[in-house]
């Protein structure tokens, strides 16, 4: 295995190929939107650089910057051993992915892998005529850098594709735990109730958002929950809760909060527009 290919050039997909390239790995990055792959690539080119300085790469920046190869057609990406998708995190567009990747060609040898944050392995692979090639690869942001990634597998993925998953996460330096596939697998589930509680709280008028950060910062925790969300996406971390909610039948422990809706609605979406639950530099 010594081709990647990603589907998706924001923030999670920079990352996972920041991490592949790394790891030695050619990457095949492709994105519907130019603008989006120009993007990526200056991102990925000075995170590189970053790592260059600070001795952590196997190779120079250059040499690894030359394994990346920016695709703005999905056809591209056949060859790879892997493909990895990361677009936007609902169900439809993924499967309608899948589908299309399938119907491109490719190898029923190939790894089919989604980095879906909640989203059910087994509903995503239904619609692959090779259902046992899929499975779950849930990195964390930023995924070149935190070492945890959930291995999900399908009721239909193969020890096949379970065993070679397992060889590509720990060949990036990374700590797989294979999961079930339940909704929000371990993390996202847990994590819940430390965002959902934080946010009930400003809603009710309890405490700020900056009280509850500093708190939990002082307890011990890296990041409180509005800074985490902040950081992942204000609007991400709602589609995640929502679909979690939606699959446990809207139970209403998982209920999405409507202040995050709010802030949603509002364009307030955290760190990548320069607003959310606080202020950033401008982007």
């Amino acid at each position: 295995m010594e081709s990647i290919g990603i589907c998706g050039a924001g923030t999670m997909g920079r990352g996972i190929a920041i991490a592949c390239l790394q790891a030695g790995y050619r990457v095949l990055l492709y994105d519907i939107r130019s603008d989006i792959l120009r993007q990526a690539e200056a991102v990925i080119s000075e995170q590189l650089q970053k790592a260059e300085v600070k001795g952590k790469l196997p190779a120079p920046a250059s040499e690894l910057r030359q394994q990346l190869v920016l695709v703005p057609i999905l056809a591209e990406l056949i060859p790879c051993d892997i493909i990895i998708e990361a677009i936007v995190e609902n169900r439809s567009a993924k499967q309608e992915l899948f589908r299309a990747l399938e119907s491109l060609g490719v190898a029923p040898e190939t790894i089919i892998a989604t980095n879906t944050s909640s989203i059910s392995i087994t509903a995503l692979a239904s619609v692959l005529h090779h259902p046992e090639r899929c499975i779950g690869l849930h990195f964390f942001n930023p995924a070149h850098v935190m070492r945890l990634v959930e291995v999900v597998r399908g009721a239909r993925t193969s020890e096949e594709t379970l065993q070679r998953a397992l060889n590509f996460v720990e060949r990036l330096g990374k700590t797989p735990v294979v999961v079930r596939d339940i909704p929000g697998f371990i993390v996202n589930r847990v994590v819940r109730n430390y965002y959902n509680e934080a946010l009930r709280m400003v809603a009710e008028g309890m405490a700020t958002v900056q009280q509850i950060d500093c708190l939990l910062r002082s307890a011990g925790f890296p990041m409180g929950p509005f800074e985490l969300m902040d950081l992942i996406g204000v609007d991400v971390n709602l589609e995640v809760t929502r679909s979690i909610y939606e699959q446990h039948f809207h139970e209403p422990r998982f209920a999405p909060s409507l202040l995050q809706q709010q802030y949603v609605d509002a364009g307030l979406l955290g760190r990548k527009v320069g607003r959310g639950f606080y202020p950033y530099e401008s982007k």
